[in-house]
């Protein structure tokens, strides 16, 4: 299984505090099925800069530990990409890390509270550089959730989607995880990933979300998920399939899953 979001790099950001922590996650992640795990720490999101070599310098240190303790997973230098007016510029200047070596899949985090005015205009000009925008968990966007068709637009303009483990079992509330259903209903649910931080809330639970998903959706939802999260890593092209629209779907059954 393949984790296209966690922020297990040490010191980086608001996950990792030290190598200990990352190393245990580690072992987290492997006991949860992962084999492979995009290291993906937040970049110009107005706290945290995680410049390209030092992320590339810091995967090599951890994959290094991570081979010392015998633990069959492999890591890879990313970055969680934040929205900002000189996205392109910093692309350009080479300062940005992508979701695979081609190049061609960007893990974009947008603003928790808004979609800005510019996003399509960014879309528009980053496809058009063969650059596909994944938008890291639209479900926890409040815009999005206000107005979920925004998200439609957003995906008929190219970009995919990466829901969050954790969103679809209730961890970020009631309303993220409706949401999360109904996007995943729509088929604008691309890939899961865990987004793991640390071993309380924001923890890995892939194998939960995948379980919940077998049973609630299908093996084929699962499957192609999975298939899309290794196409994206070796930047082939994904599965594609008709989404519709959230509003035109009936309301979700409230479930509690257990975990």
């Amino acid at each position: 299984m393949i984790d296209l979001h966690s922020h297990l790099l040490p010191k980086a950001d608001d996950g990792s505090n030290d190598n200990f922590t990352a190393l245990s996650l580690a072992k987290v992640a492997v006991e949860q099925g992962i084999t492979h795990l995009l290291l993906t720490p937040h970049h110009f999101d107005g706290k945290y800069l995680n410049h390209k070599l030092d992320v590339i310098q810091k995967a090599a240190q951890l994959q290094a530990e991570i081979n010392e303790v015998r633990l069959p997973l492999q890591v890879f230098p990313s970055q969680e990409v934040h929205l900002h007016g000189e996205l392109l510029e910093k692309i350009a200047a080479g300062d940005v890390l992508f979701m695979d070596e081609t190049e061609r899949y960007l893990l974009l985090e947008l603003p928790h509270n808004t979609v800005p005015q510019y996003t399509e205009q960014i879309v528009f000009e980053l496809m058009a550089r063969g650059i596909r925008p994944v938008l890291a968990h639209p479900e926890r966007n409040q815009l999005i959730q206000q107005d979920p068709k925004r998200l439609f637009e957003l995906i008929k303009l190219g970009c995919l989607t990466q829901l969050t483990c954790g969103s679809y079992l209730g961890i970020f509330g009631q309303k993220v995880q409706t949401l999360t259903e109904k996007i995943i209903q729509a088929n604008q649910g691309f890939v899961m990933a865990s987004d793991a931080h640390n071993f309380d809330g924001r923890r890995f639970l892939m194998k939960e979300a995948f379980e919940r998903l077998r049973i609630e959706a299908g093996i084929e939802v699962v499957e192609r998920m999975q298939q899309n999260a290794i196409d994206i890593i070796n930047g082939n092209d994904i599965s594609e399939v008709e989404i519709k629209h959230i509003s035109s779907l009936p309301k979700a059954k409230r479930k509690i899953w257990p975990f």
